[in-house]
């Protein structure tokens, strides 16, 4: 599932295409992914203008003029697609917004667990999100008391999108290597240093990632450079770029996990190894 740095990534892409263009029609071509009704959202979009495009979490948000919002969430293998003139339509189509000037957006989802979402007020769709990991307002004292509030893994917990919004897989496993935090470490547990420590990593991990265009792992999303200078994650048995030991995998929380357990032994509460 794309990560905050590749859903930011397709923003800015698709940023300088989409905004101030008026949407003349919208087609579905699996109904069921359109909420809350195909009829609505096809009604509520055509000839609103996309005043701004970004992002909150894992969703790409377009903000409506004179008023709305429709939300895409990708989930595992949506993505857009910026047709040519008279491009044919390709296998696995999902929806398609007509401009006025005849341009297009296309929606393509092999398997079909995308969301294109309508809504009037953003509220009830975002509140539930964590604070966004790049902001200036997600300071250290912030994620301590997040962490304190909770008595949980730090993985599982990362991962949780109601603690901050946009972390997946890769990128928790690459911050808690470089923050060098076990992955089972208590969340209530961790020193003052190792909060701060854990901030800068998850804040560099993703700025990398989003220069780099974010991971590229499979044909679905194919842009990305991240993942020749992954340093944990999906490297089973590769020797660690800092000591050298093998990196090991493990299941957390039912996930996939790469660490090194050179770099990241899992501590006691006293701190001792």
């Amino acid at each position: 599932m794309p990560e905050l740095p590749e859903v930011e990534t397709i923003v800015r892409e698709f940023r300088p295409r989409v905004e101030g263009r008026t949407i003349r029609a919208f087609r579905s071509l699996w109904r069921r992914q359109v909420q809350p009704s195909l009829a609505m959202f096809r009604r509520r979009v055509t000839g609103k203008r996309v005043e701004r495009l970004w992002r909150r979490g894992k969703f790409i948000v377009a903000d409506l003029a004179p008023g709305g919002h429709f939300l895409i969430h990708l989930r595992m293998s949506g993505r857009l697609e910026w047709p040519a003139a008279g491009e044919a339509e390709p296998r696995r189509l999902r929806a398609v917004w007509d401009f006025e000037d005849g341009a297009r957006l296309w929606f393509v989802d092999a398997r079909k667990f995308g969301r294109i979402v309508y809504t009037e007020n953003l509220a009830p769709l975002t509140n539930a999100l964590g604070p966004e990991p790049l902001d200036a307002s997600f300071t250290c004292a912030r994620l301590a008391a997040l962490l304190a509030a909770r008595r949980r893994r730090l993985k599982p917990l990362l991962l949780d999108q109601a603690t901050l919004a946009g972390l997946g897989n890769i990128y928790v496993d690459e911050a808690l290597f470089r923050a060098r935090l076990h992955p089972l470490r208590r969340s209530d547990q961790l020193a003052p240093d190792e909060v701060g420590a854990l901030r800068r990593a998850i804040r560099s991990t993703l700025r990398e990632a989003i220069r780099r265009n974010g991971t590229s792992l499979d044909w679905i999303y194919p842009s990305g450079r991240m993942q020749d200078y992954l340093r944990v994650y999906g490297r089973d048995g590769a020797p660690c770029v800092e000591c050298g030991g093998p990196i090991e995998a493990l299941r957390v929380g039912q996930r996939g996990t790469h660490i090194c357990p050179r770099c990241q032994p899992l501590r006691r509460a006293d701190g001792a190894p």
